[in-house]
């Protein structure tokens, strides 16, 4: 479903993809790992196309992105949950969830885009009470939760989840990771994480690519990883300050 061969990036003499190769199958969930500042936020930005690749070939569902003429089209494929949750503040809950129904290729009928905002918004355990409420009235859980309903309610073929349970305490950061794992085996969508949390990773995770200085470490089925031998893999997912991976002392 989607596929990088070869893919660099650089900005300025600053080098972050350094030739990338992937390849996430349909129906798949593929969790990204990696420190920070590796480039695993730029790898999303290059397959939605907001950013150029210096190098190489991304495709989706076979087709280049760089080829792509209808660009509205080829964003309504995909769904994103934003770190943080990235709510509309000035919107009651129905309209962030609904934001793509009531604009643009997708837009629907008003009344039918409230619909359809309060039946995900119950997909992901929260009431039709909510939907008239702001952004603001909610828990950074409850925020979570609106943000993941809007990343499905257009139901897109691929979801991409940036950080999903970053701010959350490990009950909560739970509740997500199951609620990821039930949606997109019930939507049959293909998804792809990027996220420092190793219990997420091993709650929805089908493969892990492991992403250093700007290429794939690591590729492989969840579990196999904490079997696996790869030096960089083993030191992150163990937390050590002992390994290959260059830390600040």
């Amino acid at each position: 479903m989607i596929s990088l061969e070869n893919v660099h990036k650089a900005f300025g003499s600053k080098e972050i993809l350094r030739g990338v190769d992937l390849n996430v199958a349909r129906g798949e969930s593929c969790v990204i790992i990696g420190g920070s500042g590796t480039g695993k936020s730029v790898t999303l930005k290059c397959i939605l196309g907001l950013i150029s690749p210096d190098q190489g070939t991304i495709k989706v569902g076979g087709e280049d992105i760089t080829a792509t003429g209808d660009r509205d089209a080829f964003l309504a494929r995909f769904g994103m949950l934003f770190q943080g949750a990235a709510l509309f503040d000035s919107l009651p809950v129905w309209q962030n969830v609904a934001f793509r129904l009531l604009r643009g290729s997708l837009k629907r009928p008003k009344s039918e885009a409230r619909e359809i905002a309060i039946e995900k918004l119950r997909r992901v355990g929260l009431g039709p009470d909510v939907a008239d409420l702001f952004p603001a009235e909610l828990s950074g859980g409850m925020q979570k939760r609106v943000g993941l309903a809007r990343a499905i309610a257009a139901d897109p073929e691929i979801i991409f989840f940036d950080e999903p349970t970053t701010g959350l305490d490990p009950i909560m950061a739970g509740v997500i990771n199951e609620l990821i794992r039930e949606i997109v085996v019930e939507m049959g969508a293909t998804a792809v994480t990027i996220t420092h949390d190793m219990t997420s990773v091993r709650a929805i995770a089908d493969k892990v690519a492991m992403l250093h200085r700007g290429k794939i470490r690591w590729f492989g089925p969840v579990a196999e990883m904490d079997s696996a031998d790869d030096p960089y893999l083993k030191q992150f997912i163990t937390g050590s300050a002992e390994g290959p991976i260059e830390t600040l002392r």
